[in-house]
């Protein structure tokens, strides 16, 4: 920044003066067909540039050049009345041309750098075209917003492109773990195959020695009968040995038995292991289609399922409004709908329940409430609350809910009806709401709608 005696000696012909520069309460304009400045519809990033420099001066300016609806913003500190005075000190500038001229006369002096309309920053070149009232400052108003957008549209770009990316490592190592589960299962079956092939040998070699032994048997039966009666002894412990041979077949014939059931239960638990894989591996596929389709409606590339027959006039497709549900019996059934989407006018619920109960509280009981009806049911639930004067925001929701706040300026019935109108034609939803007008205008988009009570009172059950 030049020095102050710079300032001092620059005449005031080196920067354009305020379009408007004489006293008095109308705005300046500054568009190129002379339409006037929308001061509070600024990008952010030019108003609090703006509002920056302006709380700069005003805690230095005389009070006859200071607004009586600023006079108490200027006892706050410089960041503090940027912050919190932001609005009030634009509103200030736009309808107050003296405490702008005062603004501009301290600027010169103080801070001559950030007059400069054709500075590099194109932030910074727009905020003091504004200020100056320059013929320039819609065309440099539109390019700061131009690259804001931008900026925006390449962070959620490459926000999609991340996500898309770990689900495709993800799929990946799901992968290599199946592999590795089927070779392991291949190579048990091997082992058990070659223990069964075992005890098949063992088997015929016993078969082998009981023939043996029955014809030794035979022999000596044939041989004590030749003998007389004084080969009966040594008949009868041949016979003894003989039925030990037997029953020891009979023991190996039974552990080779046993020995093909367990073989044939390793099979079929690595059946059940191979199919459990493939669910896990369906699952995870589907998962990675859903994100694809998120990434295609965030992106809005979509493909059009239109036929030539979709385009006949004189003909409709016959599809109606949806339901309002009183009964809690037509609830249930809606909810075991498969793929149902539920949605929660948050607040409208709990202070129709527990309206006693402080914001916070009222919000954590009904989220518990939806979670374990997710539970019970497997819909997909939506909350939806105000989020003006929300201070804390839960860092974790519960499994199964989805909570949304509305942005600053946005109501929770037009997030509802955003909601609804996002999914596609066909899929069962559900509103729970007491505003009749979101029952409305959600039921003509093929939604069913649900009093608060009556799903109270379902809650209840859960």
């Amino acid at each position: 920044m030049l020095p102050s005696s710079a300032h001092s000696e620059r005449p005031e012909g080196d920067l354009p003066g305020p379009a408007a520069g004489v006293p008095g309460e109308a705005p300046v304009s500054t568009d190129d067909e002379g339409e006037e400045l929308d001061w509070l519809g600024l990008p952010e990033a030019i108003r609090e540039r703006i509002a920056e420099l302006a709380a700069s001066a005003l805690g230095r300016l005389p009070a006859d050049d200071v607004p009586r609806q600023l006079r108490p913003v200027a006892r706050f500190a410089p960041a503090k009345r940027a912050r919190v005075g932001g609005t009030a000190l634009l509103t200030g500038l736009r309808d107050s041309s003296r405490f702008r001229t005062a603004v501009l006369e301290w600027l010169r002096e103080h801070r001559y750098d950030a007059l400069d309309p054709n500075a590099e920053d194109s932030v910074a070149a727009a905020a003091a075209a504004v200020l100056l009232g320059t013929s320039s400052a819609t065309s440099r108003i539109r390019l700061v917003a131009k690259n804001a957008e931008e900026t925006a549209l390449r962070a959620e770009r490459d926000a999609a492109l991340a996500r898309a990316r770990r689900l495709e490592a993800e799929l990946e190592r799901v992968r290599g773990e199946l592999e590795q589960a089927r070779a392991a299962t291949e190579e048990a079956r091997g082992e058990r195959e070659a223990e069964l092939e075992k005890l098949r040998g063992r088997l015929r070699e016993q078969g082998v020695a009981l023939r043996q032994a029955k014809d030794a048997a035979e022999l000596a039966r044939a041989e004590a009968e030749r003998a007389g009666s004084g080969r009966s002894a040594e008949i009868e412990s041949l016979t003894a040995q003989l039925e030990r041979e037997r029953q020891r077949v009979a023991t190996e014939r039974a552990r080779a038995e046993r020995a093909l059931a367990e073989a044939e239960t390793a099979r079929q638990s690595a059946r059940e292991a191979r199919d459990a894989d493939e669910v896990r591996l369906s699952l995870l596929l589907d998962t990675l289609g859903g994100a694809v389709d998120g990434l295609r409606r965030e992106l809005s590339v979509g493909e059009t399922r239109r036929r030539p027959a979709d385009t006949v006039r004189g003909a409709g497709s016959g599809r109606r409004d949806g339901d309002r549900v009183h009964d809690p019996v037509i609830l249930d059934r809606l909810l075991s709908l498969p793929k149902v989407h539920v949605i929660v006018d948050g607040y409208n619920v709990t202070k129709t329940g527990y309206p006693d109960l402080t914001l916070a509280e009222q919000r954590n009981r009904l989220i518990g409430q939806l979670s374990a009806l997710a539970a019970r049911t497997g819909a997909e639930l939506t909350v939806v609350f105000d989020g003006a004067g929300v201070t804390s925001i839960p860092a974790t929701t519960p499994r199964g809910v989805r909570v949304l706040f509305s942005d600053p300026g946005v109501l929770a019935d037009d997030v509802i009806r955003s909601l609804v109108s996002t999914e596609p034609s066909g899929r069962p939803m559900i509103v729970v709401t007491s505003d009749q007008a979101v029952v409305t205008s959600v039921r003509g988009d093929g939604a069913h709608a649900v009093p608060s009570a009556v799903f109270l009172t379902r809650l209840g059950r859960v």
